[in-house]
């Protein structure tokens, strides 16, 4: 038996084909859905990159781990918590990743027989190179009962998918670059500016369409398509993709201008929360399913464990993989086979690190407290009724303050019971440090002169470009 678990970084359910969008960013991706099962409704408990893995690695949300900031040096998961890849290479698997998320924080590097890490001089990772290092890893363990962990970045900004991919995503008679085109105004003269020039703009080009870097994030999900269908098709070279239980998750989504987000990650509406899980299990998964009910990430741990429990291949232990206590993930065979809608009638979800919020996530209803907006201009209350309102545009909270307070009085609850009488882990890092990516920016401005207070009354693209520049020619003499 062959475990295959993908993390497809910063892949928003709605911009594939799979999940009903328009154009065709996920051909192969499709059919391995059509080979297996699709979930609807699956969304991230905490975002964004790190917290998430956490969260899946564990089987538990934020709230019971402790971890729910990204990015911050507060966060420890100590080694008594039970770890995917500990309870299969103690049970006899092989475990092997091809993955940079040790650079984050130590804990993504437990359990494996072998890390490969991608980190370069480089901070964006390409797609062929994970399948470099992964398809001889495959190759060489082959005879293995194996899990292996893959991360792929494609889908992260910044967007740099090869020029190929962009015309079929991008109107060829529109001028990414039109001086008279001023939907990028916003996003340019944003107080999360000075992040993102660097770390995006600057490596894009002076783009004034926003239809343009919507094209382009397009174009990276058909670039990575094509490098997951070579990896297919490497398994089916091999003669082992029957035997290969193949999951693939997006660890978050990516909002693409909406509600003042400009191609990040962070805010718990649908397009960062609502993520992709496929999975395909050859005559163990109905080709064709599609569960429509409301799943977590945090559910693929228990499914992965009772997966090897049904298969019981020989040379593994199966004894070894007891469930380990306090789980929030449940398991999701049920929801698989139709037996069941999904896992959870509830979804609970929290942010910590461009905003602190929590919120909560119904058949219909999706709740959001935040605590603190950073660099955003937020209510501290947001309801939204989707089904009326799936684009999360009508906040209800003051026209409808009793349900609003029902909402809230749950969602308290929720993150009371989890706590069980331990430091609300938000708090701390709100008293301690403050939010990690405002941090952040509050260097950047500093290290140009610039104080966060002028900054944000007035994020003036030209002003923290001038800035920049006269420190750069300063550096420069």
């Amino acid at each position: 038996m062959k475990i295959i678990l993908i993390s497809l970084d910063t892949l928003r359910a709605s911009r594939l084909s799979g999940y009903g969008y328009g154009k065709p960013t996920s051909p192969h991706l499709d059919q391995i859905a059509r080979d297996g099962v699709l979930f609807e409704r699956a969304y991230a408990a905490d975002i964004p990159t790190e917290v998430a893995h956490t969260g899946i690695f564990t089987g538990k949300i934020g709230l019971t781990t402790g971890v729910v900031s990204h990015g911050s040096d507060l966060t420890h998961l100590p080694k008594s918590v039970e770890w995917l890849p500990n309870l299969l290479r103690s049970a006899g698997f092989t475990t092997g990743a091809v993955d940079n998320l040790y650079q984050l924080k130590e804990w993504f590097a437990r359990g494996y027989n072998y890390y490969i890490n991608t980190v370069g001089g480089n901070r964006w990772i390409d797609g062929s190179k994970v399948n470099d290092l992964a398809l001889p890893w495959i190759e060489q363990h082959q005879g293995e009962s194996f899990f292996l962990f893959l991360h792929y970045w494609d889908a992260h900004t910044p967007y740099l998918p090869p020029e190929s991919y962009i015309p079929q995503f991008y109107d060829e008679s529109k001028d990414p670059f039109d001086p008279s085109n001023q939907s990028m105004e916003p996003a340019y003269n944003h107080t999360a500016y000075p992040f993102f020039k660097h770390h995006h703009y600057d490596l894009v080009g002076n783009v004034t369409d926003t239809d343009y870097y919507d094209a382009l994030y397009d174009a990276e999900i058909r670039y990575l398509d094509d490098r997951l269908k070579e990896l297919d098709d490497h398994l089916c070279k091999l003669g082992i993709q029957e035997d290969t239980l193949l999951v693939l998750f997006g660890d978050h989504g990516e909002s693409l201008t909406e509600h003042d987000i400009y191609w990040d990650h962070c805010g718990l509406y649908e397009p960062t929360v609502h993520v992709p899980i496929i999975m395909r299990w050859p005559g163990r998964i109905d080709g064709g399913r599609r569960v429509p009910g409301l799943v977590q990430q945090v559910d693929l741990l228990p499914t992965l464990l009772d997966a090897v429990r049904r298969e019981a291949p020989a040379g593994i232990d199966v004894s070894k993989l007891v469930d380990p206590g306090g789980l929030d993930g449940i398991n999701m065979w049920q929801a698989i086979e139709g037996e069941s809608e999904g896992t959870h009638e509830t979804i609970y979800l929290s942010e910590c690190a461009w905003q602190a919020a929590r919120g909560i996530r119904t058949d219909r209803y999706k709740f959001i407290r935040t605590y603190d907006p950073g660099p955003f201009k937020r209510p501290p209350r947001e309801l939204y009724d989707l089904l009326v309102d799936p684009g999360e545009k009508v906040n209800l909270a003051e026209a409808n303050p009793r349900l609003a307070d029902e909402f809230e009085q749950q969602l308290n609850e929720v993150v009371s019971r989890k706590l069980g009488g331990r430091i609300d882990p938000m708090v701390q890092q709100l008293l301690e440090r403050g939010l990690p990516f405002r941090r952040r920016i509050e260097q950047i401005l500093a290290e140009y002169g610039l104080s966060w207070e002028e900054w944000q009354q007035n994020p003036d693209r030209e002003l923290f470009d001038q800035a920049a520049l006269a420190h750069s020619h300063g550096h420069a003499k």
